[in-house]
């Protein structure tokens, strides 16, 4: 069979969604199921796994769209090249994103939310010919791992109060964090990750650039991956970190700029996948909105929405590659009539707008009756939220109708060829999903009671009865709903029949936002990677003399900065004057020391740091260190017969240096050596207890067998770090043999 491979990942997916699915009931009536495999407990890092309610909701979606993504994929990519590569990053990004909401350790979580990023990037540049494709998939990239890293400074901060990463210890310890004065930083370090990766306001912007990425990973990714991670993350830190302030009006604020910000523009935009990247975008901030909310009624209506997003979205997106494929094309103004040609494609496409507009008798219409109850008992903010609710669901509920009239409905346009809907693997999915909306909205008991409710009593705390319904009488919530429906089929038929308002509308869109964020993000890159240049031009010169002195003086500044911050330093005696000749010997290394500096002759100089070496080798027989003497002679006398032997290579001395420059590098040279000296003065009364020397002296022989306390340091104690050495030794011995070798060649 040809293109097995998609079939088999999607049998691996529908496996999956069996195993968690036959494992609602125990979800339901027990406890959470916690696996946890010890790694560096030290530390508190450790591989752990949580199957709970809140689980349980995104491991459902992640395993049972991403089975019916694969039969999509199978159809849909079978035209290109590369597919192989594409169904593993696919597969990858599935793994991930499911170990990401399965983790119950704060800093495996952020390993996984990391992978979703990187394995996302792939998938969006899969078209990698195209610059779009390119400049989309790094701008995700970026701007997701610049929040995961905020996201990880955040977790650091506040695992420090609790002393773990465990989300268990911080569930037991959310009084302390809330208490701690890190929990403000920490929070808002953990939301910048949060909203990077979902698409909030204003990092909104990266979203409508993936769509640049074929159809299956655009409805995957949009749908129940990774912009619902930070979705998830909200959810699971909410028993920690809610019930402040500034938990409710920050990501409240946020949820409703982003909110309005993407069904406001998904009016203006030309393409299919554009238009549902806005109103994912729509979405992602109502669902941020009810977390911020953080009631009982906001945390079962975004318990909720999570499906009802989950299969309009994927299902539009599967739509709208299809048409895309049979078409040649994504613009509006180029589309049209459809439904002649493809009845079936726009049964399916208008449950799913009927949805998304929240209609009877979907599950969108129970959703958005939840979430306009929860809106109106929203703390503090609920006239400012409801209203703006409203007029987002006005917008959401013109632009589906829009949808479905211009593709579907409109005058018929003239294509290359006639369309068709040829392949049954195209409508699978789609169908499946807009069949459980229909269905789920018309007995909702179930899914309340089986799913939301567990996934409730997590991020709540607490357990509460949810009983789904599709009517719930005439009262505020209904007259909302009504008023709704209303005004978005009164803009509807102004968008249709007053031809020029949508152009009007562009216009004043280019004028009153004429900066536009992704163009802002260009133009910091652009000037991040000039600074960039500026630096390596300045600081990575080339002249060795400059690195070795830049060095030299950051180190001296910082070492003078602690001997000033310890004034309160004892020296005591650094060394006896007895007997005579050791004091004689540091006078002739200090002379030799310094002729070698003011000697104008290289053979002066080269002989007087050997007098240096073997002075320091003499004082390291005195007290008895005959290793490192021996070592130190062997070192010298191969040091200086080596410059010895290359010293008629090198050029003349070039003209001297100006006297400026002469004083400069005496200063910096006695800064240097004068914060040197004070170091091993001090070193030499440090009273360490215990002393490490003692720890060697009491084990070499007992437990590394060996007499020779040095010997048994440098290869048993330390035989890494000798074995290290060697082999850098060894290296810089070949590149040097090599280098011999090619002396009358050009290199």
């Amino acid at each position: 069979m040809k293109n097995w491979k998609p079939l088999v990942l999607s049998a691996v997916q529908a496996g999956a969604f069996v195993y968690f699915a036959v494992r609602i009931p125990e979800i339901t009536t027990a406890k959470a199921k916690h696996l946890v495999f010890e790694w560096i407990p030290a530390l508190g890092l450790n591989f752990e796994f949580l199957l709970d309610g809140l689980t349980m909701v995104f491991a459902l979606l992640v395993t049972g769209i991403g089975a019916l993504i694969f039969l999509y994929a199978r159809a849909y990519m079978k035209s290109y090249t590369g597919t192989d590569k594409f169904y593993l990053y696919l597969m990858l990004f599935s793994a991930a994103m499911l170990g990401l909401v399965l983790s119950a350790n704060l800093i495996q979580l952020f390993i996984f939310w990391e992978l979703t990023s990187f394995l996302s990037y792939f998938l969006i540049s899969f078209f990698h010919e195209k610059e779009s494709s390119r400049k989309a998939a790094f701008q995700s990239l970026y701007i997701t791992g610049f929040g995961g890293l905020a996201m990880l400074a955040g977790i650091v901060l506040l695992g420090s109060v609790v002393d773990s990463y465990s989300l268990h210890d911080w569930i037991n310890g959310a009084e302390t964090i809330k208490q701690s004065n890190l929990y403000l930083p920490g929070l808002l370090l953990i939301l910048v990750g949060v909203f990077t990766k979902s698409a909030q306001f204003p990092f909104h912007f990266w979203l409508p650039g993936a769509m640049q990425a074929p159809a299956p990973v655009s409805s995957y990714l949009h749908s129940a991956t990774m912009v619902k991670a930070g979705i998830f993350l909200l959810a699971r830190l909410s028993p920690v970190l809610s019930g402040t302030n500034e938990w409710i009006y920050i990501i409240s604020l946020v949820g409703v700029l982003t909110m309005l910000t993407g069904s406001y523009f998904a009016i203006t935009q030309t393409d299919l996948k554009g238009i549902l990247a806005y109103t994912t975008i729509n979405a992602l901030g109502v669902l941020v909105l009810l977390l911020g909310i953080n009631t009982s009624e906001s945390i079962k209506a975004a318990m909720l929405f999570l499906f009802i997003h989950a299969f309009y979205k994927a299902t539009l997106f599967m739509v709208a590659g299809l048409i895309e494929k049979k078409t040649g094309t994504r613009e509006l103004s180029k589309l049209g009539g459809l439904v002649k040609y493809m009845p079936f494609t726009f049964i399916i496409a208008l449950l799913a707008l009927l949805s998304m507009a929240g209609l009877p008798p979907l599950l969108g219409f129970l959703g958005k009756e939840l979430i306009y109850e929860a809106k109106v008992q929203s703390p503090g903010i609920a006239s400012l939220v409801l209203t703006l609710g409203v007029t987002s669901n006005v917008f959401m509920v013109a632009v589906s109708l829009f949808f479905a009239r211009k593709v579907f409905l409109g005058k018929p346009n003239t294509y290359e060829k006639k369309p068709d809907e040829k392949g049954a693997a195209f409508l699978i999915g789609p169908g499946i999903l807009v069949l459980l909306s229909l269905v789920l909205g018309l007995f909702p008991g179930n899914l309340g009671t089986a799913v939301i409710k567990p996934a409730l009593g997590v991020v709540s705390s607490e357990i509460i009865d949810v009983k789904l319904k599709l009517w719930h009488g005439f009262n505020q919530v209904f007259y909302l709903s009504l008023l709704t429906i209303v005004l978005g089929l009164a803009l509807y038929w102004a968008m249709l029949k007053k031809k020029k308002l949508l152009d009007v509308w562009r216009k004043v869109n280019s004028v009153v936002f004429s900066i536009e964020m992704d163009e802002v993000f260009a133009w910091v890159m652009d000037k991040f990677v000039k600074v960039a240049q500026f630096k390596t031009k300045t600081v990575q010169h080339g002249y060795h003399r400059y690195y070795i002195l830049t060095i030299i003086v950051f180190t001296s500044l910082l070492l003078w900065f602690q001997v000033f911050v310890n004034q309160s330093w004892n020296f005591g005696v650094p060394f006896s004057l007895k007997p005579f000749y050791i004091s004689g010997l540091a006078v002739v290394i200090l002379a030799a020391a310094i002729t070698s500096a003011v000697s104008m002759s290289r053979i002066v100089t080269i002989i007087s740091m050997g007098v240096a070496g073997y002075g320091i080798s003499l004082i390291f027989m005195y007290y008895s260190a005959i290793d490192l003497a021996i070592t130190q002679i062997i070192v010298e006398t191969l040091t200086v017969v080596m410059f010895m032997a290359i010293l008629q290579k090198l050029p003349r001395f070039a003209v001297l240096s100006s006297r400026r420059t002469r004083i400069r590098d005496f200063i910096i040279a006695l800064s240097f050596g004068a914060v040197m000296t004070i170091l091993a003065i001090k070193a030499v009364n440090v009273n360490l207890n215990p002393t490490i020397s003692d720890f060697f002296i009491e084990n070499s022989y007992t437990k590394a067998f060996g007499e020779n306390v040095v010997n048994v340091i440098l290869v048993d104690f330390r035989a890494l770090d000798t074995l290290g050495e060697v082999t850098v030794l060894t290296i810089a011995a070949t590149g040097v043999f090599l280098l011999l070798q090619t002396k009358n060649k050009k290199l």
